[in-house]
């Protein structure tokens, strides 16, 4: 077997290759792919319609959290000699660690719900996409799943344009990678959002599996045991989550120490958090890992951010 310490210097290129290497694969084994990804989405039947307008008729929006300014600890301490400890870094991605000054911003503390979702869409006369169409469809009528508790789930499926235009839509937008670090861990960087104690079930969704790949999901509201120092809910586990920034292998070796705005351009888009099928390390606040921007997934949402007033807009 070889050591992950020995791993982790070669990790960020292979990380970087096998991204790629998925996507041109995607491309090359199935061409329909593509094509299907620029046809049109079907509307939905009658029947799952009237769910659909009643999921989006439940919606509520969730609470700011004010994150004041100041610096806080971004990355992580190389660590070469525990290559199975959290401590360790999943990859060379977030190396090396420093501290960086962010301005006050405001967060959400709740995920964006697939109630909020739903409504967006549903302004605009856009149909839910297909693999969302189906999950829906089949968690009601074979899982009994209610209106309600589909209402809290957090949105999936979902591209990182439609995350973006979704906040611009409400006056906010989407955190930089750094808010949502600094959101997860607090000034002091932070292991988990709630501290040092591994994670469990009682403090985030994660490890989760269904033989039929179901998402098993907890209401965004929920998730009060295991908030981030700023309590803000769900920065582990649950859904992934988009934010603004182009994802950067190297970023973090040359980002600017204030507000840093991500690279200007890229293949792939940030992805934070971890998930409901999530092994325990991508639940550490410094994981970091990418996706391509139309990329719809049953593992990743998002929440919103807003700079505060005196505060540079993003």
């Amino acid at each position: 077997m070889i050591p992950r310490a020995w791993l982790s210097g070669i990790s960020a290129p292979l990380h970087a290759l096998s991204l790629v290497m998925l996507s041109l694969a995607a491309t090359v084994l199935n061409p329909a792919l593509s094509i299907a990804a620029r046809a049109p989405t079907p509307p939905p039947t009658a029947e799952l319609a009237k769910h659909l307008t009643s999921i989006a008729e439940l919606t509520a929006s969730s609470p700011a959290i004010v994150i004041p300014e100041g610096p806080f600890l971004l990355g992580s301490v190389r660590v070469d000699d525990d290559p199975y400890g959290m401590g360790t870094q999943f990859d060379d991605t977030e190396l090396p660690q420093h501290r960086v000054w962010l301005d006050a911003y405001e967060i959400d503390r709740d995920e964006v719900s697939l109630g909020e979702y739903l409504a967006y869409l549903h302004a605009r006369k856009i149909h839910p996409s297909k693999d969302l169409q189906h999950l829906i469809w089949h968690v009601i009528t074979v899982h009994s799943v209610s209106d309600e508790t589909l209402a809290q789930w957090p949105a999936l499926y979902v591209t990182w344009k439609e995350a973006d235009n979704l906040c611009r839509a409400s006056g906010k937008r989407l955190p930089t990678e750094a808010e949502w670090e600094k959101a997860a861990r607090g000034p002091d960087g932070n292991r988990f959002p709630w501290g040092e104690s591994l994670p469990d079930n009682s403090l985030a969704m994660f490890g989760q599996h269904h033989v039929h790949e179901i998402p098993i999901l907890a209401p965004v509201s929920s998730g009060e045991p295991g908030k981030s120092y700023y309590g803000i809910h769900h920065m582990a586990g649950n859904v992934a989550e988009w934010v603004n920034d182009w994802f950067g292998f190297d970023y973090y070796a040359y980002m600017p120490e204030r507000n840093p705005p991500g690279p200007t351009s890229g293949r792939y888009k940030s992805l934070r958090g971890g998930s409901w099928k999530s092994r325990p390390i991508m639940l550490r606040t410094a994981t970091r890992s990418g996706a391509p921007a139309d990329q719809r997934s049953a593992t990743v949402g998002f929440r919103c951010a807003k700079s505060v007033p005196g505060s540079p807009a993003r």
